[in-house]
């Protein structure tokens, strides 16, 4: 029996199972969306099921003819799964409860359709872990250090233009004022959406091994070189005309202008990679 067949034989049973797991995750993916749409390190959360779901058209010829042979030690995954969902209630941890629901798919994949499937699936799957926002603990612990670095890059460029600048940890000091490189200057907020388009593109552009893999982690430099020209341009403004310069419409501006030089920067390595 092919998946085709299938899907057909079993809609019903598969149509209802679906809406059970709608019910029992509403309330976690509404949450999810919540963030996704109040919390701009996240926003991108909102493009990757629809770029997971594009994989999945991609493969659907070849996906609609392969044999079909349940598993049943997938019933065994979707149940850790949930029982994974049920720690992540009892401790109140959000990205526990959400990523329990990766794990309950790759569970009911492997027990209806088998590994042959599961395997042609995998990569879809995979890609929507980038969708689920993470802890707070392990954002800060990452956010912190690439504060450090950014400050410590901008005010090594700025030394070599011959400006008179100091650095006391993420803050960077002129003779006539002093500006911190915050969150949104750190690289933190577009390092996180660059990894998931990233990881789009390599697939995509179906590399492999190690050029899929440098692909995906030169969004890492990248970030942190973008973000660096605008902690180098605002501390220009603002060394020239005053703090206000690099506030208000100029700071906003800056930051749509440095993730669309990363996005730049980004298809420019792909090109790299293709060559």
């Amino acid at each position: 029996m092919t998946l085709a067949e299938s899907l057909r034989k079993q809609r019903i049973q598969l149509f209802c199972l679906l809406l059970l797991l709608a019910a029992v995750y509403s309330r976690i993916i509404q949450s999810m969306v919540m963030q996704w749409a109040n919390d701009e390190n996240y926003s991108h959360g909102f493009i990757v099921p629809l770029i997971a779901a594009w994989f999945l058209y991609e493969r659907r010829d070849e996906l609609r003819n392969m044999p079909v042979a349940p598993w049943n030690p997938g019933l065994a995954v979707t149940i850790l799964g949930l029982l994974q969902l049920l720690l992540g209630f009892l401790a109140t941890e959000l990205f526990t409860m959400r990523s329990s629901l990766l794990l309950v798919l790759a569970g009911l994949t492997l027990f209806f359709f088998g590994r042959q499937i599961f395997r042609k699936t995998l990569l879809p799957l995979g890609y929507l872990i980038l969708m689920i926002p993470l802890p707070y603990i392990l954002y800060d612990s990452v956010a912190f250090p690439l504060k450090l670095l950014v400050s410590r890059v901008s005010v090594a460029a700025l030394q070599m233009m011959g400006i008179v600048v100091l650095r006391e940890g993420n803050m960077i000091m002129f003779p006539a004022l002093t500006l911190e490189v915050a969150e949104a200057c750190s690289g933190m907020r577009s390092l996180v959406s660059l990894l998931a388009l990233s990881a789009g593109y390599a697939i995509y552009l179906r590399t492999t091994g190690f050029k899929r893999w440098f692909l995906i982690l030169s969004a890492v430099p990248i970030a942190v070189c973008t973000n660096a020209i605008r902690v180098i341009v605002t501390g220009i403004l603002a060394q020239r005309w005053g703090a206000g310069a690099a506030e208000g419409f100029f700071h906003e501006f800056a930051g749509l202008a440095v993730f669309g030089m990363a996005v730049v920067f980004l298809l420019l390595a792909g090109r790299l990679v293709k060559r």
